[in-house]
């Protein structure tokens, strides 16, 4: 810790540590949430003038607390004072000080066990997420998800209730649970980074919030499970994917596909840190889905261009996270690699079958996978047509424009 950390980035890092701390003395995470979050305003309006504590930690939770025991003896919390005072532990002056059970880091991983917890629907997972452990706000968290801020409330406030209700203590999972839990907290995080790489509506194609926030969280529980492959496996996709956002729209902020990109401009300090975590990981563990796709876009990495790209390597590994995790999305992905191992017609078959698969909704990316496909085969007047459904279908406009560019392209080829 430092003063030399900007004031914002401190406090979301303190947010799950101060937050884990009082969540572990008082069974009602909703009233800690919200003193915690009294705290970091109050942090925010009086250090930067009245100057930096010693220890911000410490700071933060001792005010937390005050919040906490004040709300308690309000006039509504008086009505159901017996109930609260029975749950709320005596709390410790020297409460900055991590119990001999739990340290920073276990608070923070409990943290997120308990913002993922499958009573919750998955939009609650996410915000309840990167509010109680990224530290956001929820006008920030609506920002980032395109929201009104009383949806984005009201989504928080119900995801709360909902640990409430269902009893969720602050504890670690079972050995048992935990391989499950772990599953679905690894999904949370990766919905967000997807969500920030590829945003699925508006005007900008990327999320550059969402993605940092994404993997910030993921170093941290790497931190935490340094030895869990999967753990490993996501935040290498997250830096090997983030390391192409600088080469994915040109000037104009339309989509430039993998193809085409400057490689000059990818960030090649991610890719070999990304690159170096899974080489650290495959055969030391059971290979998962997470770690298979971090393979893929570690050849994409070393790739020098387009042409160099292992697209057989590639292919195989695709076949592998079918088996491992099947669905539609990773079939669509090898349908591509499978026309650039076999050919056009291999692929359109991959893609016929996805099409048929009962319940796929992929919106845009049949009809844009297979323009590019025919283009590949010479079926141009075809491809045009592709191109112009998944322009109609996309709710991005960057998509939306790169779509539209390419029928617009072979319009004038074919005329």
């Amino acid at each position: 810790m430092t003063d030399r950390q900007p004031l914002g980035e401190l406090l979301r890092d303190l947010t799950p540590q101060v937050l884990g701390a009082l969540a572990g003395r008082s069974t009602d995470f909703a009233a800690c949430e919200d003193a915690v979050q009294e705290a970091l305003l109050a942090a925010s309006m009086q250090w930067p003038a009245d100057g930096w504590p010693e220890n911000p930690r410490g700071w933060l939770i001792t005010v937390a607390e005050r919040r906490l025991h004040d709300a308690f003896r309000s006039e509504s919390a008086r009505r159901n004072r017996e109930t609260h005072e029975a749950a709320l532990a005596v709390s410790s002056p020297h409460a900055e000080e991590p119990s001999e059970e739990t340290g920073h880091g276990d608070d923070t991983l409990i943290l997120l066990f308990m913002c993922c917890h499958p009573a919750l629907s998955p939009p609650s997972q996410l915000a309840l997420t990167l509010r109680a452990v990224g530290g956001l706000t929820t006008a920030e968290i609506a920002r980032e998800f395109m929201v009104p801020e009383s949806t984005m409330a009201q989504r928080i406030s119900r995801a709360k209730s909902r640990i409430r209700a269902t009893g969720v203590s602050f504890r670690l999972p079972s050995e048992a649970e935990r391989p499950d839990r772990l599953r679905v907290v690894l999904h949370v995080l990766y919905l967000v980074f997807t969500e920030g790489h590829t945003s699925t509506a508006g005007p900008v194609l990327h999320r550059a919030d969402l993605t940092s926030e994404a993997i910030r969280l993921a170093r941290i529980l790497h931190r935490l499970l340094p030895d869990d492959g999967e753990v490993t496996g996501l935040l290498a996709l997250m830096l090997l994917t983030d390391a192409r956002r600088g080469a994915r729209t040109d000037a104009s902020g339309a989509l430039v596909p993998l193809a085409d990109q400057d490689r000059a401009a990818w960030d090649h300090a991610a890719i070999e840190e990304g690159i170096a975590l899974i080489s650290a990981t495959l055969g030391t563990v059971a290979a998962g889905p997470y770690q298979v796709q971090a393979a893929i876009a570690a050849i994409h990495g070393e790739a020098r261009s387009a042409a160099d790209t292992d697209w057989t390597q590639i292919l195989l590994l695709y076949r592998v996270l079918d088996d491992l995790s099947p669905n539609p999305m990773t079939r669509l992905n090898m349908a591509v690699a499978a026309a650039m191992v076999d050919g056009p017609y291999a692929g359109l078959a991959i893609v016929a079958g996805v099409e048929q698969e009962e319940g796929v909704d992929l919106s845009h990316r049949i009809d844009a996978v297979r323009g590019h496909l025919l283009e590949m085969s010479g079926d141009l007047p075809g491809a045009r047509t592709a191109y112009r459904l998944a322009a109609q279908k996309t709710m991005s406009m960057p998509e939306q424009r790169y779509l539209e560019r390419q029928a617009a392209r072979l319009e004038r080829e074919t005329e």
